[in-house]
Formats: structure tokens, C-alpha cells, sequence
């Protein structure tokens, strides 16, 4: 009523002082004024007084006509903003022709306080982030009106399709002009979907079209993964996913006629949806036109559709233009040069059922790469990112080079793999194309400070591992911040203690690209740990209070690892070689644990050859692609070069110089089974053999199956292999005392299913389910490979760049153990997939 009367106001009777003073203008007939000048009053930012002067369109040296629509239009455009209760424009002075304008506004309350009822603390903080109004912000009624749209979209995409929103506003007596703003969200019960009802369908059973609505499920105990909850916008999606269903099975013209939404109870929806499947279409005539580069046969074995198959839009768009694995027509031209190619399948003829299709092709010259760029990168140098690049400036443009680049910046685990892209500015006039790679950068660096419990007390561990360090800066007092970073080095210190009983101390540094031409890796190592019986050098040889000798029981090991490695390009570029020389010294004094000897030392000097394929898509959940690793450990051996009585030596003699040969052989892959579910199989086979029987096999290096695949603090140089459902290391030979010996040989099944929660860079989470068999044996007489203890269970897998990949598993061993009964189950804690 207000704004009614102010625009008849000013309308009609045209009212130009505020302060009394009489303006020589007649009203009664319009006539023509030039704006000599334009004030504002009544609101105290100045900057926005020449804002406000622009919306009002009454400018200084602007002609306006008194009375007419200048002034209206003003008054209205102010208005629209919103902000303000008053607009009042007046003449203040005039001089001849000339008139000086004041625009006084008195604006709407400002906003001191939001306050948010009806929901959670921790709700309300999330719907005062996504409403985005904040203290001192004008309550327009577009702002007010948009708060409530976005708490109202959060809850229906929640499933609350009843939520009520109410908005208030009261003056805040403690500040002048400011309004506390409540809103009350009563958000209703969760509407979940008790059935989804189909009808008219006949060639495609309900449970198939339910099935093809991903997001939209029914109430139903096989749904464990998705929710019944009914959310619009989702859908409208699997309505037309049910259409797509029915045209990849040739029914082109199916449709929804109608569905029908309606209410069972206060919780509950049914949805019923009625549909129109028509007659089966089938593939006739596939012609081709425009291609010069390819021959009609050579197109049709890669389009892989013939006369008589089903038409299927979907098949016939994937072979030409997008199939997963990469044979399809586009590929084939784009991995050619041909980025200009496009390509447009028509529909010609329909005869009956049968359909012709004519593919019209335009090729267009060859395109050379012109530049190469990255941006994204905060912390990784360019240079660092652009050597894993293959589209080089000066090659032939290949489609398939810039997937695989992807691939090697996803496996570098400094980006995130989400966000990788690539822009492509073409220049068909050149021949040429600018390509951008497009990277985020995530946090890589891991800290651990941890407290655990092993030999019986507690144990502190404090570790950081730089993946993204640079060496060269280290001195560079500007490249602190706060460590010298972006040359994609790895530097990793560790150390491990709990006082007298064990110490550990670890230092590693990876360069992957030596000398920065080649991507040959070299690897450096330094050890030492130290496991004792708690007494001290002090206390060897006296006497406690019991008059108790003491003596000290210590075994320490000390190594050096140096390493090469290379990228193959047989038998393809996914391949890698590593070579490596260890160095291991082991100082045992009256240790009695496991070892065939407790005084003495131990010398193992070994070379390394590794071989490694990895074809996965991802490091952190791969969906795709294998990974096999080869690998060989070999001692010289030493007792073939001299002439001695091997067989009565004593083992500290025949062990001083460690000899053996190690083989190990792990093949993993990964599969998509449906939307992001993966199956993952993986067999592992190890083997320790001897070159002199008179020495036998080595006690040091063998393998011990069970549990949770930490390594622990025993220093014989032991592989632990973890298996889920077991105690740690129980599936390892014993003697007759029950002391464990080892195995030399080992095997190990595993097959999991796996299912993301969430592929956030920062937290990246999934479920699995697994099954798996292993065992170990003393000897290659007692091997039999299919003679394993098995188990089951579930797993969640959680991975933070800060930690690495943390896992929790609940296993259930399926045979019984002197540790662990049949069926009774036990959780395992994994670091870094040391369970696996």
C-alpha cells in the first residue's frame, strides 16, 4: 500500500521537495529540462551512490521531460533492486532549463543474525554454507526466496519430497536498521518408493526395467547399495534410461505414455508408469560416404554391425564414436592425425522393420601438435608434468596419446584424477592443435605419528614421506614452503621405538626420472633396527635385586639398497625393468628366538631383477587393466667356489655369507562388472631354493602367512604375507616345539568385489567383499597348490594422501588353526594394502 501510494504520488501529483522549498515548475504541462546534477541521500556507502545514479538512468546532461516517464522509470528500476522500503526523487534546485535531482532511498534492513531451527546443529551449519547470506547482507525478498529454494532442493535430493519451509524476520533492538532472520525447516519424513508398477510391457519383464533405472529403486532387501528414496530430478533420468533399454533392443519407438506418482502413507510412494513399445527394428543396407582413407570393409570390421542384427542406437554410436576400448571408428581416425574428422550416420529408409543407414563422413587433413601446455599445477613444475606427457609439439595428433597421458598423471597420485582433462585449441586453417592439459593438485605428503602395541609394549612411530619433494631447491631458501617441492622425488624418513626392547630407523629417496631425459627411476635405502631382550649394554653380565644374572639378547640388522629402473618399450610401453644390489648384515648376540644359531653374523649380498606390467587405469581404485610382477632375488654362491666339508659346519658358519635364490610372481586384474562395481583377482606365488644341499636352505628370507600383513619387529628378514580371517602368521610351518620356521614356498588366492563410497581426492572410500586361500610349505616336496586354508569376509579400504590407504577387514576362516577355531572370525587393520 505503501509503494501504491508513493508511485501515485509521484505520478500524479508530482511532489518535488522535501524540505519545503517551492521549485518554479509547472506541472500542468510537460516541458523539457536539462539534469544539471544528481544527488543521493539516505544511505551511507558512498561507493554505491554512483551505482545506484546508473540504475536510476537520470544522469547528468540527460534531457528529461517534466512531468513524464523519466522520473516513473527511475522509481521502478530502483525498486526492482529489491533493497530498498522508500525511493523518493526530488527537484532540489533550478536555474533556467537546468534541474538538480536528489534521490533519497531509505534501505531495507540488513541482516545481523542468521538463526536456522528445526534441524541438527550440524544441518543448520551445512544450510547456512549452501544459502550463502551473512551478517550485514540487505533481506531482499530474491534472497529470502532463494534461501528457501536451496534448503528446499537439499532436502528433496535427500528424499524429503514433504519439506516445509517458513522464513521470519525481527528487529534486532541492539542495532539500528538490522533484522535477526529465522528460518524454520520442518523437513517431514523420508518419502521412500514402495513399488515401481510397468505397464503395457511385454517384451522387456519388469524386473529388467527396474533394473534400468539406476537411481530410482523400490523398496527391496536386494538393494544394499541404493537408496528407495524418490528424488525427481533422478527420476526424469531413469525414465529415460527405460527408453534407452527398449532401443537397445531395436524398439526405436518406444515411449512413456503416461506415469502416475501417488501416495501410500505418510512415508511412501508407489509410481506406476505405462509404456509404448512398438514393433523390433533391425540393421538393413550400412553404406559409407566421404571415405577416402579407409576402405568400406575396413570401417564395417570395426563397426562390427551387419545386415539382420538388432538396431541398436547405443551399439551403433559406441563402435562409431566411443567404445571403452578404443576400436571404434573415431579412433581410428583420430589416432591418425585426423582431428577434423567428423563423421554423421543417417537414417535413409525404413522398410517395414528394417532400417538402412548411410555414415557420412567428412576426413580433413592430418593435424601436427603445435603446443604443449599445463595449468592447475601450484606445487608440481611444468616440466615434471610435461615429460609424462606423449603429445609432443611436431607429432601427429593421436587421440590415444593423450588417454594414455591421463593415465600417467593419474598414477603420479599429485592430482586429482577427477579433474584431469585436456583443452584443445584447433586451428583447421594450420593443420595445427594447441593442446592445455588441465590438472588439480592434491595434498601427497604423509605424516606418521602413531602409538601401537608390539613385543608386549607399546611402540611409538613417527614418520613423514615427501611424494612430490625436490632435491635441487633444497637449498633455496624461497622454496620453503614449507618443504622444497614439485620435482616429483620421493624422500622418506621413518623411525620406530619403544625404548630398549626395538628400535628401527629408515631413510629412503626415489629420483623417477635420473638425469631428466628418460623415465629411469634410481632408488636409494639406508637401515638399521635393532631388537633387544629390554637389557641394556649397562646391565649385561650383573645381577639384579634377585641375584638374577642378566644377559643381554640382541639381534640388529643394518642395509643398503640401491636400485635402477626403466621403462620398456617391449613387450609395450606399460612394462618396466628394475635391477637392484642389497646389502644386509646381521649382528645376532645369544638371540634364541627362531634362527638355527644364536651367535654370530650373517652377511646377505643379493642382486634384484624385477619385471613389472601395470595397465590399471587408477592407483587408487583401478576398474580396469592388470598388473603382473616378476621378480628374482639372487645371492652369489659362494660355497661353490670353495672346496669344504659344508655339512659339518655350524650353521653360523655355513650362514656368515647368506646364498639362495628368491622368486616371487603376482598377476592381478581388475574388471568392471557393472556401473563402478570391480572384481579384482589376484594370484601371488613365492619361492626360496638353495644352490648347495650340504648348506640347505637359508633361515633367513622366508615366508610367513597370516593375518594382517604388518611386518612386526622380528629382524630375520622375513616376508609376511597376510591373509584375512587368521592370526598373524599362523599358516607357517612349525617345528615340533611350535616354534615357527618359515616357509619356502608360498601361494595365495584372492578375489574381491569392490564398490566407491566416494572418490574425493582427499578421502577417496570403498566397500569390498573377498575371498581368498593361501598356504605355506617347508620345502618344494610339500608343495601342493591347491591344498590352502581358505576364508571370507568384507572390507572397507579408506584413502587420505595425508596416511596412504588404510583398511579394516572382517575375516572368517573356513579351517581351523592351533590359533583360531572354524567360522570365528576376527578384524585386521592394514596399512598401505599390506593385507593384501
Amino acid at each position: 500500500m505503501i509503494k501504491k501510494i508513493s508511485f501515485l504520488f509521484y505520478f500524479v501529483i508530482i511532489p518535488i521537495l522535501l524540505s519545503g522549498q517551492i521549485i518554479d515548475i509547472d506541472y500542468r504541462i510537460p516541458q523539457e529540462y536539462i539534469i544539471g546534477g544528481v544527488t543521493v541521500s539516505g544511505i551511507q556507502n558512498e561507493e554505491s551512490k554512483d551505482l545506484i545514479i546508473m540504475i536510476s538512468n537520470l544522469t547528468p546532461g540527460k534531457k528529461i521531460t517534466i512531468p513524464g516517464e523519466d522520473i516513473q522509470n527511475a522509481i521502478k528500476n530502483l525498486y526492482k533492486q529489491g533493497m530498498f522500503e522508500r525511493v523518493e526523487i526530488s527537484v532540489i534546485s533550478r536555474s533556467g532549463s537546468t534541474i538538480y535531482l536528489d534521490i533519497f532511498l531509505e534501505e531495507k534492513n540488513r541482516m545481523s543474525s542468521l538463526v536456522i531451527e528445526g534441524v541438527r546443529k550440524g544441518e543448520a551449519n551445512t544450510l547456512k554454507e549452501k544459502i550463502n547470506i551473512h551478517s550485514g547482507d540487505i533481506l531482499t525478498e530474491f534472497a529470502i526466496s532463494n534461501a528457501i529454494d536451496k534448503i528446499k532442493k537439499y532436502y528433496i535430493d535427500k528424499g524429503f519430497n514433504n519439506v516445509n519451509v517458513k522464513v521470519s524476520q525481527q528487529v534486532d533492538t541492539a542495532a539500528k536498521g538490522r533484522s535477526v532472520l529465522y528460518i524454520y525447516v520442518d523437513k517431514g519424513s523420508r518419502v521412500k518408493i514402495e513399488n515401481i508398477n510397468f505397464e503395457n510391457n511385454n517384451v522387456i519383464a519388469d524386473n529388467k526395467l527396474k533394473k534400468a533405472m539406476k537411481d530410482t529403486k523400490e523398496k527391496s532387501v536386494l538393494n544394499i547399495f541404493k537408496s528407495s528414496k524418490y528424488i525427481p530430478a533422478n527420476y526424469e533420468k531413469d525414465k529415460a534410461n527405460v527408453i534407452s533399454k527398449y532401443a537397445e533392443l531395436g524398439y526405436k519407438d518406444a515411449l512413456i505414455l503416461k506415469d502416475s506418482i501417488y501416495k501410500v502413507d505418510d512415508k511412501s510412494i508407489a509410481i506406476d508408469i505405462y509404456v509404448e513399445e512398438g514393433k523390433k527394428y533391425f540393421f538393413r543396407n550400412i553404406s559409407w560416404v566421404g571415405n577416402t582413407k579407409y576402405t568400406d570393409e575396413a570401417l564395417n570390421q570395426i563397426l562390427k554391425i551387419k545386415k539382420g542384427d538388432v538396431y541398436n542406437e547405443k551399439l551403433l554410436q559406441t563402435n562409431l564414436y566411443a567404445n571403452p576400448n578404443g576400436a571404434d571408428v573415431s579412433a581410428l581416425y583420430l589416432d591418425n592425425g585426423y582431428l577434423f574428422f567428423q563423421m554423421n550416420p543417417v537414417i535413409t529408409n525404413i522398410v517395414d522393420d528394417s532400417i538402412d543407414i548411410e555414415i557420412q563422413i567428412y576426413e580433413g587433413k592430418q593435424a601436427t601438435i603445435n603446443k604443449v601446455s599445463v595449468i592447475g599445477n601450484t606445487v608440481t613444475n611444468d616440466r615434471v608434468i610435461l615429460r609424462e606427457v606423449r603429445s609432443k609439439p611436431g607429432d601427429l595428433f593421436r587421440r590415444s596419446d593423450i588417454m594414455r597421458t591421463q593415465m600417467e598423471l593419474s598414477q603420479m597420485r599429485f592430482f586429482n584424477q577427477e579433474k584431469l582433462n585436456v583443452n584443445m585449441n584447433p586451428n583447421p586453417a594450420a593443420g595445427t592443435v594447441d593442446l592445455e592439459y588441465v590438472v588439480e593438485e592434491v595434498s601427497t605428503n604423509q605424516i606418521e605419528l602413531s602409538g601401537g602395541w608390539g613385543l608386549g609394549r607399546f611402540v611409538g612411530t613417527l614418520g613423514l614421506v615427501l611424494n612430490n619433494f625436490s632435491l635441487r631447491n633444497l637449498f633455496k631458501k624461497d622454496a620453503w614452503r614449507p618443504i622444497p617441492s614439485g620435482d616429483g622425488q620421493v624422500l622418506s624418513i621413518r623411525g620406530q621405538t619403544n625404548g630398549q626392547y626395538y628400535q628401527s630407523y629408515n631413510f629412503s629417496f626415489i629420483e623417477p626420472w635420473l638425469g631428466g631425459k628418460r623415465p629411469n627411476t634410481l632408488s636409494i635405502s639406508v637401515y638399521h633396527s635393532l631388537e633387544t631382550n629390554g637389557v641394556s649394554k649397562k646391565e649385561d653380565g650383573t645381577y639384579n635385586s634377585a641375584g638374577t644374572l642378566l644377559k643381554r639378547q640382541e639381534i640388529s640388522i643394518t642395509g643398503a639398497s640401491v636400485g635402477l629402473g626403466m621403462k620398456l618399450k617391449k613387450p609395450d610401453d606399460f612394462s618396466r625393468l628394475y635391477l637392484s644390489l642389497n646389502y644386509l648384515h646381521y649382528n645376532l648376540k645369544d638371540y634364541i628366538q627362531t634362527l638355527s644359531f644364536k651367535n654370530g653374523v650373517a652377511n646377505n649380498l643379493n642382486l634384484g631383477i624385477s619385471f613389472s606390467r601395470n595397465s590399471t587405469d587408477s592407483p587408487i581404485y583401478p576398474s580396469t587393466g592388470s598388473n603382473i610382477y616378476l621378480s628374482v632375488n639372487m645371492t652369489p654362491p659362494y660355497s661353490l667356489f670353495k672346496d669344504a666339508n659344508w655339512g659339518e659346519m655350524p650353521d653360523s658358519v655355513k650362514f656368515k655369507w647368506l646364498e639362495y635364490h628368491k622368486w616371487k610372481i603376482e598377476l592381478t586384474n581388475y574388471t568392471t562388472i557393472y556401473g563402478k562395481w570391480v572384481f579384482m583377482a589376484r594370484a601371488k606365488f613365492g619361492f626360496m631354493g638353495m644352490y648347495n644341499k650340504s648348506i640347505g636352505l637359508s633361515p633367513f628370507e622366508r615366508y610367513y602367512l597370516g593375518g594382517d600383513g604388518l611386518s612386526g619387529f622380528s629382524l630375520d628378514g622375513r616376508e609376511i604375507i597376510g591373509m584375512r580371517g587368521y592370526a598373524n602368521q599362523v599358516l607357517t610351518p612349525r617345528d615340533i616345539y611350535g616354534n615357527y620356521l618359515g616357509g619356502t614356498i608360498y601361494a595365495k588366492y584372492t578375489m574381491e568385489i569392490r564398490y566407491p563410497l566416494s572418490m574425493n581426492p582427499m578421502a577417496s572410500v570403498y566397500l569390498l567383499g573377498f575371498v581368498e586361500a593361501g598356504n605355506t610349505w617347508l620345502n618344494i616336496k610339500e608343495f601342493q597348490p591347491f591344498n590352502t586354508m581358505k576364508s571370507a569376509g568384507v572390507g572397507v579400504r579408506l584413502y587420505m594422501p595425508m596416511f596412504g590407504l588404510l583398511g579394516l577387514d572382517f575375516g572368517i576362516p573356513f579351517d581351523a588353526t592351533y590359533a583360531n577355531k572354524k567360522y570365528q572370525g576376527q578384524f585386521h587393520f592394514s596399512i598401505n594394502a599390506s593385507i593384501d
